[in-house]
C-alpha cells in the first residue's frame, strides 16, 4: 500500500511549466546528467540538473517545455546548485522520460 498524502500537503508543492533555454554537460555528476537553464516566466530562469542524457540530446532539449517542482529549495550537486526539480518518469532500463505539457501554456503556469 502507498503512503497517502493529504490534499493540503499536495497544495504546498508548486509544479510549473518552463522552457529549456540552455543545456550544458555535467561531467562532475556521479550519473550522466545535463545542467539545464529553464525559463519559468515570472519566476525567472532557474537551473536544474537532469539525468536525461540517455534519451535526449542537448540540441533537442533547447526550446523543450518541461514540468518542474519549483519550491523544494536548492540542492547542491558538487559545485552546482540545482534550483528546481525537472520531472520525469523512470523506465525499466533506468532512463528518464521527461514529463511535458501537451498544449501551449505560458512559462511559469502552475499545475492546479
Amino acid at each position: 500500500m502507498h503512503n497517502m498524502t493529504t490534499f493540503q500537503d499536495f497544495e504546498k508543492i508548486e509544479i510549473r511549466v518552463g522552457t529549456v533555454v540552455a543545456v550544458s554537460d555535467f561531467p562532475e555528476a556521479r550519473k550522466p546528467a545535463y545542467k539545464l537553464d529553464i525559463d519559468l516566466g515570472p519566476l525567472g530562469v532557474k537551473r536544474s540538473s537532469a539525468q536525461i542524457t540517455h534519451l535526449y540530446s542537448k540540441d533537442e532539449l533547447i526550446g523543450k517545455r518541461v514540468i518542474c517542482v519549483t519550491n523544494i529549495g536548492i540542492r547542491k550537486i558538487g559545485s552546482f546548485e540545482s534550483e528546481v526539480l525537472t520531472t520525469g518518469f523512470y523506465r525499466e532500463d533506468g532512463s528518464v522520460v521527461l514529463a511535458v505539457p501537451d498544449k501551449d501554456i505560458p512559462n511559469g503556469a502552475r499545475l492546479g
